[in-house]
């Protein structure tokens, strides 16, 4: 599908503080309608979904279409409730998904 995605977080991440999640998958996202050299149609294959959670509950989701570029990037925000860990997911057509895990160590 894709290459490992980019994700940064800040440095520094307080116990209630909302931060700052920056994303970035690389993906051609396909979308069916271009053709070949020999005249045959490319299959459609793009990123259908993201979701991020937090110790599994959820966060943040978003639906793509075919009119969305390739490499999707993608911010959101939300507020950290404790030291915990954040699984970013993306899946495709076909069924394929793209999972990143990210250990969130809090201040005080």
């Amino acid at each position: 599908m894709s290459l490992r995605p980019r994700i940064k977080l800040p440095e520094t991440i307080r116990i209630g503080e909302i931060i700052e999640v920056k994303t970035l998958i690389s993906h051609t996202m396909e979308t069916g309608q271009r053709r070949d050299k020999d005249g045959k149609p490319i299959p459609r294959k793009i990123i259908n979904a993201f979701r991020a959670t937090f110790d599994g509950a959820p966060v943040f989701s978003a639906e793509f279409h075919p009119g969305t570029s390739a490499n999707p990037y993608l911010v959101f925000h939300f507020k950290v409730p404790g030291p915990g860990e954040l699984e970013l997911a993306w899946s495709e057509d076909g069924g394929a998904v793209v999972s990143e895990r990210l250990k969130i160590n809090t201040e005080a």
